[in-house]
């Protein structure tokens, strides 16, 4: 026995009008996703010995032209010795390198731009003991 759906034209329609705007959602929020941290070392709060570098791996890759990381001291000097850099193997990491740093209170400030141009940006901070 053959059935046919051509007593409802508008069937197919009101179905596939659906998935087509789920699957539309679900593209759009992968293309257009903002990067976030998803691991910070040293991590916030934390009091450590004198770390070489600070290094902040997001969910996603970086634009390296655009993505930076400093450090400031209580008094909000900058003490970061170099660059932030991104390593071409690890986009979705940033580093920056650090003198040897007094006992003290840190705060890390980043902006983070997607790969796809959207920005993040935070702080936060960590002790040295």
């Amino acid at each position: 026995m053959f059935f046919s759906n051509s007593g409802r034209p508008g069937l197919r329609r009101r179905v596939a009008m659906p998935v087509f705007c789920g699957a539309t959602l679900l593209i759009a929020q992968s293309v257009f996703a903002h990067v976030f941290p998803s691991k910070q070392e040293p991590g916030a709060g934390t009091t450590v010995s004198a770390p070489a570098q600070v290094k902040i791996t997001f969910d996603g890759p970086l634009e390296p032209a655009f993505s930076t990381l400093s450090v400031t001291d209580v008094t909000g000097k900058p003490v970061s010795t170099g660059k932030a850099s991104i390593d071409a193997q690890q986009p979705d990491v940033i580093t920056v390198p650090l003198p040897a740093l007094a006992a003290g209170h840190y705060t890390v400030h980043w902006i983070a731009v997607a790969a796809d141009g959207h920005r993040t940006h935070g702080d936060y901070s960590f002790n040295v003991k």
